[in-house]
């Protein structure tokens, strides 16, 4: 089981008290002693799907609803659900990324938020973007933001107590470590991680479609400017160009000092402290990303709750989720696989007042707006194909973001085409 890097074990559990509390906002009516003859089914992915299990002891034994909880492969979990949508298959209640909830909405895959107070209390920006016209589809659930985790060890060594908070900076810091570490590199951005690029041309202003979401914008000074000084880090040494498949185990490789900057999520906190024999506390810190001018927004991956447009149990399934979603949830969750509650509420808990999650805390105020639209997920597939074929000089920049627009066209033809018939706003 994975712990906690931060300070103790300052739970709260869910008591029987607890998730009785929710049923009458809900219109549940049940009894706690007698169980549902059919259990809810939950679908889940990666690590949310892995411990989704030990949530819902709680609700059961509260409410006597069981819940069959399957936890997905990430890599095949988009198909299976969209496999389970067209086949009448779909679980009550679902985790989505949020670059998916556009698409499971559009379909009519996903109901409407059917209460105010289940959305109430969180991120705004969080919020936003599982927002659909207007209306919330979605329960913000997991929250992933982008921080830099840095070796102190190493950046002190180069006359910096903490990581440049712009990109001129990052550069001329980057040249002070390699000045001093020559055989290894800087930044650890490996070519098929594609969030950080995506950040960079959220920071630079760069708007990544036009004609109301239906071609590609790539052409323009702003994403020219991101995928510059994303090339630059690679042409001036200090970040390898390699895939994640030759970096196998980027926790060890941070631990040997072969990296010194790893912009990454928060579950890398949880890897740090169960291998602190390799890499002590003392020698690491967390630090917001840098941008063109200072601290910008950053992209991540954050997952949220849904409940199926074809449940023939609602109100139970609403239920689970707001149990789920509740910040007692969320902050077992955090301790369980290090990603952080959405919820406002739960970062009064003391469960969360180390400083080395302030970083964290401070991004989810300023996360970059994706396009909604159904095939973005694709679309940063092309950005990042589009970046390694500038960085490994295959291509111009002009070349690579002329090739890009042209792919992302493609990829909004059917949008593209229904916007114009006037059928999608």
């Amino acid at each position: 089981m994975r712990h906690d890097p931060t300070m103790g074990e300052q739970a709260q559990d869910w008591t029987r008290r607890d998730v009785l509390g929710l049923l009458p906002t809900l219109g549940l009516v049940a009894c706690a002693g007698t169980r549902s003859a059919e259990p809810l089914k939950f679908w889940a992915m990666s690590y949310e799907g892995d411990y989704s299990p030990m949530l819902m002891p709680a609700f059961t034994a509260a409410t006597g609803i069981a819940v069959d909880v399957q936890s997905l492969p990430a890599t095949a979990s988009h198909e299976k659900l969209l496999t389970a949508q067209a086949g009448g298959a779909m679980p009550d209640v679902l985790m989505l990324y949020n670059g998916w909830v556009q698409e499971f909405a559009t379909i009519g895959a996903i109901a409407p938020v059917p209460s105010p107070a289940l959305v109430a209390d969180m991120f705004p920006g969080v919020l936003d973007a599982t927002r659909v016209q207007g209306r919330d589809f979605a329960v913000p659930w997991s929250v992933a933001p982008q921080a830099q985790f840095y070796r102190r060890d190493i950046l002190t060594r180069a006359g910096y107590s903490a990581p440049a908070e712009d990109w001129d900076g990052w550069l001329r810091m980057g040249h002070a470590i390699k000045r001093q570490r020559p055989d290894d590199f800087v930044f650890m951005l490996l070519l098929n991680w594609p969030d950080t690029l995506i950040t960079m041309l959220g920071q630079t202003g760069a708007t990544m479609l036009r004609d109301h979401d239906t071609r590609g914008n790539f052409q323009t000074t702003e994403a020219k400017a991101a995928f510059a000084y994303y090339a630059r880090l690679f042409a001036e040494g200090l970040a390898p160009k390699a895939l994640s498949t030759e970096i196998q185990d980027p926790v060890a490789a941070f631990a040997q000092g072969y990296f010194a900057i790893w912009p990454t999520g928060p579950t890398t906190l949880l890897d740090l402290h169960r291998r602190a024999a390799e890499i002590p506390a003392e020698r690491w810190g967390t630090a917001r990303l840098a941008g063109p001018h200072g601290l910008g927004a950053v992209s991540g991956l954050s997952t949220s709750l849904c409940v199926s447009a074809s449940t023939s149990r609602p109100t139970k399934a609403w239920a689970l989720v707001r149990h789920l979603s509740s910040p007692a949830s969320e902050l077992r969750y955090q301790r369980l696989i290090g990603n952080l509650p959405a919820r406002l509420s739960a970062w009064s808990s003391p469960q969360l007042r180390a400083p080395i999650l302030a970083p964290f805390k401070e991004q989810m105020r300023f996360p970059t707006a994706a396009p909604k639209v159904i095939e973005w997920e694709r679309i940063k597939l092309e950005i990042q194909f589009a970046a390694e074929r500038v960085v490994r000089n295959v291509q111009t920049i002009p070349e690579a973001l002329a090739g890009l627009d042209s792919r992302v066209d493609q990829l909004l033809a059917k949008r593209r085409a229904l916007v114009e018939a006037g059928t999608l706003a």
